[in-house]
């Protein structure tokens, strides 16, 4: 018996052995998915981040070295017309001092400000911010290289606040976009330009998502973050980790001018559609009603929010006046969509194309309509805001 036993020991041993090696293989971290679909290897994605014994973060230095150089640096220069002071015009002022006048006051002079962007192709196209750019007479780019280069604009959406424009360079590193998977809590950088000292990054994290309804623009659908975001940033990038771009920095809730963490970007996927929406068309084709809304007033705050918005006014002769709708009707759904607020509502809208039909619910004197509307393309307006585009110095 003991010698026909004598091998269960060994048997146990290496079946014990197996197990701790297979234990240990599961134990390691899976590739994850990258922007693009494709798996990264487990070392590389490890080594975006480095961490200490105990696991906190030590560095992001890794993910800065894939993001900042697609950053860039925005100089903009607009001419001015500086009036000329009251005196300057009275005879015996201009006879009294005679020619230590100088002839330029009152003439034409260069005013000049500061920004960032996101080179988000090969081919030298960038996006950044349109309030960055607006009204100005000659754009320049800098890239974290050192090389310089003139830009031209390709196409700007007000309503959006961004911009598309091109620089004429080659050996251009490129920022993917990352359209999905950003979770409240997650880790970002903000990388840019703040008051002009150079490029800058900051860390913190994603505050909140789908922030609305903020007075900032027309279609708001912004990443609400406590990275620090100051004047110049704009424009600038807001990165996951990995170095992937998930939204373009556009301004900043603050009673100083200063950070107060409170900063907000516009995501990833809004600013993939106005890209591709200027590259195709030039401009950024968008559905319109002409109504400007209201949320639904509630008698008491202990009761759970209503859904749906109030017209509070309609355009004459505008596509929900066509229509039928009229001012006091009560929106609660769109094409069998229930609408949640204003905000939902515009950009519901926004996303179908003019001449289309929807058809939209109305309560009116608590009854029940269903109106068919033909959309509208919506021109782009200016918005005025009481917070802070995070532009010019």
């Amino acid at each position: 018996m003991r010698r026909t036993f004598s091998w269960l020991p060994w048997v146990l041993l290496i079946l014990v052995t197996l197990g701790f090696l297979s234990w240990q293989q599961y134990q390691k971290p899976k590739a994850p998915i990258a922007a693009d679909g494709v798996k990264m290897p487990a070392e590389k994605v490890e080594s975006l981040v480095n961490t200490t014994k105990t696991g906190g973060v030590d560095s992001y230095s890794a993910a800065v070295k894939v993001a900042a150089p697609a950053v860039v640096n925005i100089f903009t220069t607009q001419k001015v017309n500086k009036a000329e002071h009251p005196l300057l015009n009275d005879p015996a002022f201009r006879e009294f001092f005679g020619d230590q006048i100088p002839d330029q006051l009152g003439q034409e002079q260069n005013e000049n400000s500061l920004g960032s962007g996101v080179i988000v192709r090969s081919d030298g196209y960038i996006l950044t911010n349109n309030h960055v750019i607006a009204q100005a007479d000659q754009i320049v780019v800098g890239l974290n290289d050192g090389r310089r280069a003139l830009a031209k604009i390709i196409g700007t959406d007000p309503d959006s606040d961004l911009a598309v424009i091109k620089i004429e360079l080659d050996k251009l590193p490129v920022l993917p976009f990352k359209l999905s998977g950003n979770e409240v809590g997650d880790v970002v950088l903000a990388i840019g330009n703040p008051f002009g000292v150079g490029q800058t990054v900051t860390q913190g994290i994603i505050s909140a998502t789908n922030r609305s309804d903020l007075g900032i623009n027309t279609y708001e659908d912004f990443i609400q973050t406590d990275a620090a975001i100051n004047p110049g940033n704009s424009g600038g990038a807001l990165t996951d980790v990995a170095g992937n771009l998930i939204g373009v920095n556009t301004a900043i809730f603050s009673q100083s001018g200063g950070s107060l963490g409170i900063g907000f970007a516009i995501p990833a996927k809004v600013c993939q559609q106005v890209l591709n929406s200027i590259l195709k068309d030039g401009r950024v084709v968008r559905g319109w009603l002409g109504i400007s809304l209201m949320p639904v007033q509630q008698e008491n705050f202990l009761e759970p929010k209503q859904a749906g918005v109030v017209v509070a006014d309609v355009l004459p002769k505008g596509p929900a006046a066509n229509a039928g709708i009229k001012k006091g009707d009560k929106i609660i759904q769109v094409n069998g969509e229930p609408i949640t607020s204003a905000s939902h509502l515009i950009n519901y809208v926004a996303l179908q194309a003019p001449n289309s039909s929807i058809k939209i619910a109305v309560i009116r004197d608590e009854k029940p309509l269903m109106l068919d509307v033909i959309v509208a393309e919506r021109k782009a307006q200016n918005n005025s805001s009481q917070y802070i585009p995070l532009p010019k110095r």
